[in-house]
């Protein structure tokens, strides 16, 4: 009982870990506000392939690896989320470097219940009552905001579809989200180093080049970006092996809540009445969202015990 409430205490402090480096992210990519925004993602990719492949060694799960490059529907699987989660990293770092970290953080507020939405209509699974509230709510929130911020508000929906697909993606996929990653930034290395090349030897705009090597801090940030693309991942993987799912569900509102605060109070973002309105709606939805999942999470919890 004891190694029990220890390794889920561990595993509430890995999840809060995680979810604290994904909402402090726009603070770090604020850092490369100088550098491009695809030339940011394009050293997060290329960097993060030589150290998760460091990740698998010390793992010992190098045969994971190339078991799932052997699966014609994992590598089809993860081809697919490459091309989302590229486009997802490109969208958020560059709302960051525009100042509508915002409008990113509602997309992430509105990715679960997007996902959720999704799941019904591709996987067929069961929306209860309050989920479809929910939904509805959260819809009803972001019409308010399209009416007076519509300008931005296709980040937040570019981002919420993106994440939610990509959640869809890896959730059909079976395979592990270390190894998962691995793969999506492998099939991602090759164009992304052939134009980080380009911009730096090839025939690019007069006004185009590339910033790797400008100066160390910038050097160090770009290297950066594959530790905090693979650390919070691994925390959060470790975590939900020790935690229940409705918790770990609930954990998932930190990073948006973070990066809502950093915009508001650090950047000083303009919120206008409708992001407000917007903002109170989705929690309000969220709420029911939350709640539902860990009434569905205890009833199946009794069940298994009667």
């Amino acid at each position: 009982m004891i190694a029990q409430v220890s390794t889920g205490r561990l595993g509430l402090i890995q999840a809060l870990l995680a979810c604290a480096i994904w909402g402090v992210m726009p603070i770090y990519f604020k850092l490369l506000q100088s550098v491009p925004a695809l030339e940011v993602v394009a050293h997060r990719i290329i960097w993060s392939v030589p150290l998760l492949l460091v990740m698998l060694y010390f793992r010992k799960n190098l045969s994971g690896l190339r078991a799932s490059w052997a699966d014609r529907q994992v590598r089809r699987a993860m081809l697919a989320s490459s091309v989302l989660i590229a486009g997802n990293w490109l969208v958020y770092v560059w709302a960051v470097q525009e100042d509508h970290i915002l409008a990113a953080s509602l997309g992430y507020f509105i990715s679960p219940l997007g996902t959720v939405f999704l799941a019904r209509i591709f996987l067929k699974e069961n929306l209860s009552r309050n989920q479809w509230i929910a939904v509805a709510i959260a819809g009803v929130g972001v019409s308010i905001l399209a009416a007076e911020a519509w300008q931005t508000l296709w980040i937040s929906l570019a981002l919420a579809g993106s994440w939610g697909l990509y959640g869809l993606v890896r959730k059909v996929a079976v395979v592990g989200p270390v190894v998962g990653l691995t793969i999506e930034t492998s099939y991602l290395f090759l164009p992304f180093m052939l134009l980080v090349l380009w911009v730096a030897f090839g025939n690019a705009a007069p006004d185009a080049r590339t910033h790797f090597g400008d100066n160390l801090p910038i050097d160090m940030l770009l290297l950066g970006g594959s530790l905090v693309t693979a650390i919070p991942l691994m925390l959060f993987a470790a975590a939900v092996k020790k935690m229940n799912l409705s918790t770990i569900g609930l954990l998932q509102y930190l990073a948006p809540t973070l990066q809502f605060l950093i915009a508001t109070f650090v950047y000083r973002e303009p919120m206008t009445t409708s992001h407000i309105v917007c903002f109170v709606l989705i929690w309000i939805s969220l709420s029911l969202f939350s709640i539902d999942a860990i009434k569905r999470e205890s009833a199946r919890k009794a069940a298994l015990v009667a």
